[in-house]
């Protein structure tokens, strides 16, 4: 994978937050194209619980300053970055004041999950290909893991489908077990079609729960991974049936192998 340039866009990155499944393989996987000689960038939201201060978090100035339109509104990007300690990878951080200042990721403390979850995936989404852009840096391969990275496949399709810095690249999704119960907020397919995005494309969105939103991604992405073992049988299913070159689940101490050839061989 030497000099390949892979954009990696998660929900959630060790060490910047805690360790789950999603975390972990956010950060095993970029590391372990980085030793390859790859040329890698993370990008994750910067959420208020993350210790800027501790993990040297800076504004970049020169990237900053733009404004997103998320269903009708003008919302400011602010974009930081940082380095994982001793491994010199860059992690860039989608900011903003309004989605990303509470002190917590997804849910309250009474673990009821934010109204505007729904609106933070949008965001995040045309924040990380605006800043993608601002830096002039072309991915062969974005790398998306969790679903608040979601959205990011369905806009690389349609919203930004006649950008030409990104002509010749794949997208390839993560697929992990479920994360949260119940939906976000039933306007999410409104909000989307607002950018302009086809009805039949995100008629999944219709019920905007866990599986749907995943299912929405992987109908938008060039080739998929199982990263749970524990994945639902629908879920499942409806990665075999999507046509779509896909890669069973790898346990930790096989992925490097796994991923390396599904990445050279279905992917590029």
């Amino acid at each position: 994978m030497k000099d390949k340039r892979i954009l990696y866009v998660s929900s959630e990155v060790v060490p910047y937050l805690a360790e789950n499944e999603v975390s972990l393989m956010s950060y095993d996987v970029p590391k372990m194209i980085n030793d390859q000689g790859g040329q890698i960038r993370i990008f994750m939201p910067r959420y208020g619980n993350i210790n800027e201060r501790r993990h040297q978090l800076h504004e970049v100035i020169r990237l900053s300053g733009m404004n997103l339109v998320v269903n009708d509104l003008d919302m400011p990007l602010i974009i930081k970055v940082a380095s994982i300690p001793k491994e010199r990878i860059q992690v860039y951080f989608i900011d903003n004041d309004e989605y990303f200042k509470r002190k917590a990721t997804f849910a309250d403390e009474e673990g009821v999950m934010y109204s505007d979850n729904d609106e933070r995936a949008i965001f995040f989404a045309k924040g990380v290909v605006e800043t993608v852009k601002k830096l002039n840096w072309v991915p062969d391969i974005i790398h998306v893991h969790g679903w608040m990275a979601a959205m990011l496949p369905v806009y690389m399709k349609h919203f930004y489908k006649n950008e030409a810095l990104f002509s010749e690249t794949k997208i390839v999704t993560s697929v992990y077990s479920q994360s949260f119960d119940g939906t976000l907020d039933v306007e999410m397919i409104n909000k989307v079609k607002f950018d302009g995005i086809p009805d039949d494309a995100i008629s999944d969105l219709e019920v905007p729960n866990y599986e749907n939103i995943i299912k929405t991604t992987i109908k938008h992405s060039d080739a998929v991974i199982i990263a749970s073992e524990n994945l639902s049988s629908s879920l499942t299913k409806y990665i075999e049936s999507s046509g779509k070159p896909f890669l069973p689940f790898a346990p930790k101490d096989a992925f490097a192998e796994a991923y390396t050839n599904f990445y050279k061989n279905e992917v590029l």
